[in-house]
Parts: structure tokens; C-alpha cells; sequence
């Protein structure tokens, strides 16, 4: 959820007016750890219950011929990456850039994609943007009004009534962000509590930057987190396992 280009780091810098930039550099380290992590653990306990390894290992020849393969695809991160954290453009135009370099790869080197397939994917895109839109909309119409409210500032009244420590506040925070998540879109869960819990993290001297990465991790956390994590019943479905089978094999990664 950390690695760049994220596109929950993108709506948080869009409507916090945090640095999109910063985000992803700051999202390169944790996402890489925690990646480590998560594989480092799955080894483990392919080990420990005996799963089977791969019994042909691929030669030398197929490597550079899968690497050939997908370098054109593997370029787009770094293009998009590059031309953001060099300051060549901006996360916007990045967004751009990717589109006509996906469209250009996929006609020409994969050949996946045809000028006849073009009204398609333009309906689909604009389905998908358009319920982003939306969301977008009516959150910040939302945040509009809880402003004019003064919900935000009686909500860090309230968290400061139990505690000035910082750290106590972030924990506060995350426990919030993990029940919520549970039940909420990432993008809805942050276009909502974005503007109500960025100021009070601001106010105790957590930086805008590493509250972004740690509200995106926590969401993600949160949508995989045993009853009613959105995810879980996703990989019901593909799996065909029940919910409870899920739920005891999933613990390790959240912890």
C-alpha cells in the first residue's frame, strides 16, 4: 500500500495539501520492509507446514527471456517515479505519461490492446473515475460541513482530554482508523476522516508526511482484520474457504 505510485497516497496529498512527492519517497523504505517482512514470514510457514518447492528451476536462458519480457512493463514505475521525484513533472501529468506509455506498450510490444478496444476502456475509465469523483464530492461537502461545525476541533478536544502524549493520541488514532476501515473504502475512509484527524496529528508534532503513511497502512491493516475486514471475503470467494478458516491463517501477517 506504501510502495509508489499509490493512488491512497494521491487522494491523501490531494486533500490534505501534502507533497505527493514526499509521500512516495517517504512510502519506498516502509513498503520495502514491510514487504521483507511479509515474505520472510510466508517461508517460514511454507517451511514449517511442508510445502512443496518447485521441483524445475529455470535456466538461465528463460530468466533473460522473461526479463525481456517484462521490462516494458517494468518501466512504467520507474517512469513514473523518476520523472515525479526529479521534478520533471507532476504527479498529474505523471498520471498522463503512464496512460500514453500503457496504451503505446500495450498496442505495440504486447499487442493485447486494439484501436477498436479504445470506446471500451474509455467507458470503463470513466466509470471507475467517476465513482472516485464521487466519493471525492461528497466527502468533501462532508468535510465542508463538519468544518462549520467545528467537529474537527471538538474531536481533538475530546482526544486531548485524555492525553497530550503524542503517542498516545497516534494510538487513539490507529485504533479508530482500524475499526473504521473494517467497514469503510480506503478512499471513502480517507476523503472523511482525512480532514478530521490530519490537524489533530499536526497538533501534538506528528509531520503531515509520516501521518500519511501511517493512515494508509492502518486502513489496509483494517481491511483484512478478522470479522468483517472487506478483504477477507474477497479471498473467501476465490479461495472457497470459510471465513473462519481465513481469519486463524491471517494473524500472523496483521501482527
Amino acid at each position: 500500500p506504501t510502495i509508489p505510485p499509490s493512488n491512497m497516497m494521491v487522494i491523501y496529498g490531494s486533500l490534505m495539501g501534502v507533497s505527493i512527492a514526499g509521500l512516495f519517497a517517504a512510502g519506498i523504505l516502509p513498503g520495502l520492509l514491510l514487504g521483507l517482512i511479509l515474505m520472510i514470514l510466508a517461508g517460514y510457514i511454507s517451511y514449517k507446514r511442508g510445502y512443496p518447492k518447485k521441483e524445475k528451476r529455470a535456466t538461465l536462458l528463460e530468466m533473460l527471456k522473461a526479463s525481456k519480457e517484462a521490462i516494458s512493463a517494468l518501466l512504467m514505475p520507474v517512469i513514473i517515479l523518476g520523472g515525479i521525484l526529479s521534478g520533471m513533472f507532476t504527479p498529474t501529468e505523471a498520471a498522463a505519461i503512464a496512460v500514453a506509455y500503457a496504451f503505446i506498450v500495450g498496442t505495440f510490444v504486447f499487442k493485447t490492446v486494439k484501436l477498436s478496444d479504445i470506446p471500451k476502456l474509455l467507458e470503463q475509465t470513466a466509470r471507475t473515475t467517476g465513482v472516485v469523483f464521487l466519493i471525492i464530492a461528497s466527502a468533501s461537502i462532508l468535510g465542508w460541513i463538519l468544518a462549520s461545525e467545528r467537529i474537527p476541533e471538538q474531536i481533538a478536544n475530546t482526544f486531548l482530554t485524555i492525553s497530550h502524549n503524542k503517542y498516545v493520541i497516534l494510538l487513539m488514532i490507529n485504533i479508530l482508523m482500524l475499526i473504521v476501515g473494517m467497514f469503510m473504502d480506503i478512499a471513502a475512509a480517507l476523503v472523511i476522516l482525512g480532514p478530521i484527524l490530519h490537524p489533530l496529528a499536526v497538533s501534538v508534532g506528528v509531520p503531515p508526511i509520516q501521518f500519511g503513511i501511517i493512515m494508509v497502512l492502518s486502513l489496509n491493516i483494517a481491511l483484512m482484520t478478522p470479522p468483517v475486514g472487506a478483504c477477507l471475503f474477497v479471498v473467501c470467494g476465490i479461495s472457497k474457504l470459510s471465513l473462519e478458516a481465513i481469519s486463524k491463517a491471517i494473524w500472523p501477517f496483521i501482527v
